[in-house]
């Protein structure tokens, strides 16, 4: 089963977030709780813990700012 990696709603009045790093590469395998990539927003960083546990597809870059929902990855 695949699981998106959208970008979270960290606070009521956030629209957006920033991808500063990725912590795991693209391809790499994951376990549940393992933190994959830190997201910025005007308030704060925050490191991004996986949902669940298989092999990460990277489709956000860092350095990029994307709206809250927005499909950044994939873990199958």
């Amino acid at each position: 089963m695949s699981h998106e990696l959208r970008v979270p709603q960290l606070g009521v009045t956030m629209t957006e977030g920033e991808i500063t790093e990725w912590v795991v590469e693209n391809g790499e395998t994951v376990t549940e709780g393992q933190v994959l990539y830190v997201l910025a927003t005007d308030k704060t960083e925050t490191e991004i813990e996986s949902p669940a546990a298989g092999v990460v597809e990277v489709l956000g870059k860092e350095g990029e700012t994307y709206q809250v929902g927005t499909v950044i990855g994939r873990i199958g």
